[in-house]
């Protein structure tokens, strides 16, 4: 049961009444008065239980995008129905307006829409939506909350995804659809084609032209469905937060975008995210399909305050396959736990395969270096410089092993890494 403000007036205007006639025994009349004229109304209400509520969402929206939860609601009865409804969200869901006045007549249905802009990624579930329903007499009402399921899932931002173009046109001049398709580092046999004037005498292949008995050369194309194995660390030190998201959100966005122009050329894609325990594996060639999948999947994934275990994603890894891979390892070069945790297993994963280390470093701690302006930008400065001290001894560490590291800035860091993979396959290294 809920009171309404006409509630209020009511036992205020038992003011007048007691000034006509003052005794104690007027003011009670009146208050028993008022008691019954609510248990009337409050028996008299719709239930709130007896409308159908259908709930339509979409599956899911990009982080910072805004999107549209519409209400379904069915009066089956024959009385008009008139209250309030709450479509009850978290507050990380953003949702705007979710109070809406219902009037419904009987047999009748109706829809009610409420914005949503989510402030964070990860599966957003809806709360219950509450039903308060007046009686006919506007004083009290019936109220009832009912549980209709609904689930929004919040996709990363992506926002390297600006460079893909960029990234591609780079691809396509080491894709074959230059005008000279010659042999060369990083490409393997196509096809067979009719020797044309021009053609280098010696990618003739004689014992096509033998079979023939005309010219025939060899065609070359970039090497293609090479593995490519990202690994993301989810612990810990991927929860600390740099300007105003976590180092595992930069981290998702360099994989992201690795994936996105790998699977442009073709290559077979692994994404593992995990710390104790494998938190998503998406795994692909189809260069839509692996992206959707690895967006959808690393969505609800966030970092955990534990340490990783560097053995159990290195077995991971090493459940992908035998066969060569480009292995990149996104964590925060953090020394006291990459030096117990990855170290150990790194000299096994760099002889099996070619290891790259790509860690977000803050641009906080580079501001902070060059701060001297008084005794505590001083200390700040001395505090920045043994961090910075720290991250190259690990990452010194890592390259006596023949181990790539890149330590660069949110920003910076994916287009890094995916210059990286394709200097790599320029030079047929993968």
């Amino acid at each position: 049961m809920a009171l309404t403000p006409r509630a209020l007036w009511l036992v205020l205007l038992g003011i007048v009444p007691v000034v006509l006639r003052p005794a104690a025994s007027t003011v009670w009349l009146w208050l028993l008065l008022c008691a019954v004229v609510v248990a009337v109304d409050v028996l008299l209400a719709p239930r709130p239980r007896s409308l159908h509520l259908e709930r339509e969402l979409p599956a899911s929206v990009r982080l910072g995008e805004s999107v549209r939860t519409s209400l379904f609601v069915t009066n089956p009865g024959s009385r008009s129905v008139r209250g309030l409804l709450r479509d009850a969200w978290p507050p990380s869901a953003g949702a705007e307006l979710t109070r809406h006045t219902l009037r419904l007549p009987g047999g009748e249905r109706t829809r009610l829409t409420t914005l949503l802009t989510p402030t964070r990624r990860g599966d957003r579930q809806a709360d219950r939506v509450t039903l308060r329903l007046r009686g006919p007499l506007g004083v009290a009402a019936r109220q009832a909350s009912v549980e209709v399921p609904g689930r929004l899932r919040v996709l990363h931002a992506f926002p390297s995804r600006r460079h893909i173009p960029s990234r591609l046109a780079v691809l396509r001049q080491l894709d074959g659809r230059a005008a000279m398709r010659t042999r060369g580092q990083g490409t393997e046999f196509d096809s067979l084609r009719d020797y044309v004037e021009g053609d280098d005498v010696r990618s003739i292949d004689w014992r096509a032209t033998a079979r023939r008995r005309d010219l025939v050369v060899r065609t070359w194309q970039p090497e293609q469905h090479r593995r490519i194995i990202i690994v993301l660390d989810t612990s810990r030190t991927s929860a600390g937060r740099i300007d105003d998201s976590p180092r595992l959100d930069s981290g998702m966005d360099a994989a992201l975008f690795l994936t996105a122009i790998a699977g442009h050329a073709r290559d077979r894609i692994h994404v593992i995210a995990g710390d104790r325990e494998v938190r998503a594996h998406v795994s692909g060639h189809d260069r839509v399909g692996v992206l959707h999948d690895a967006i959808s999947e690393l969505a609800p994934v966030d970092a955990r305050l534990i340490e990783a275990d560097w053995r159990l994603l290195a077995a991971e890894v090493a459940r992908v396959g035998t066969q060569r891979a480009l292995v990149v390892l996104i964590t925060p070069l953090e020394s006291s736990a990459l030096e117990e945790g990855l170290l150990p297993v790194l000299p096994a994963l760099a002889a099996r395969h070619r290891v790259v280390v790509a860690s977000v470093a803050d641009p906080a701690v580079d501001r902070m270096r060059r701060g001297r302006d008084s005794a505590t930008d001083v200390y700040a400065a001395a505090a920045a410089e043994r961090t910075v001290g720290l991250r190259q001894r690990t990452a010194g560490a890592f390259r006596s092993l023949g181990v790539e590291v890149l330590d660069e800035t949110p920003d910076r860091l994916p287009l890094a890494l995916v210059d990286h993979y394709l200097a790599l396959k320029r030079q047929g290294l993968l």
